[in-house]
């Protein structure tokens, strides 16, 4: 859980930029990409990481720029990005206006339960890099290439003058 706007807000940038480097890479045509047909495309996950932070937050009261939590997934992977680029910038603008670090500490009703706001930016947070988890899966399957986020991805090896890990 985050004590610090600070804190929160450090660990927000990197993980925004990463989740933007991913979105960066989709393609229009990979966005129907899914593991089945009963499963989330490519472009509904990346819809969905992208309203879930307006759709969490207005939950503490913050009113953040960015899509409808209910709006339909957009056909291009550009707008998707740029949604989700509105809705990540606008978060961080928001929290510094609105909130201190003594706001962490105020509990919202949050899905038939109280958190604290802290814990609602960690679970944020975390329910983003979750998703992201998905969408490099779809990625390869979708022939895409996967830009690395906690370390170098296969194809980055060689940037490193290495030799990818085997399998």
């Amino acid at each position: 859980m985050f004590c610090t706007i600070a804190e929160f807000e450090k660990a927000w940038k990197f993980e925004s930029e990463s989740t933007l480097k991913l979105l960066g890479a989709l393609t229009d045509a990979s966005l129907s990409q899914a593991v089945t047909p009963a499963d989330r495309t490519l472009g509904r996950i990346a819809w969905h990481i992208t309203t879930s932070i307006p759709e969490m937050m207005q939950r503490t009261g913050l009113k953040l720029a960015g899509p409808e939590p209910a709006a339909p997934v957009p056909s291009t992977s550009q707008e998707i990005s740029s949604a989700y680029e509105t809705s990540s910038r606008s978060l961080l603008e928001q929290i510094r206006e609105r909130w201190s670090d003594a706001s962490l500490d105020i509990e919202d009703e949050m899905y038939g339960e109280h958190w604290k706001r802290g814990y609602t930016v960690t679970v944020l947070l975390n329910h983003q890099t979750h998703h992201r988890g998905q969408l490099t899966v779809l990625m390869r399957q979708a022939g895409l290439r996967v830009p690395g986020v906690y370390g170098p991805a296969r194809e980055e090896w060689s940037a490193f003058g290495m030799e990818p890990p085997s399998v």
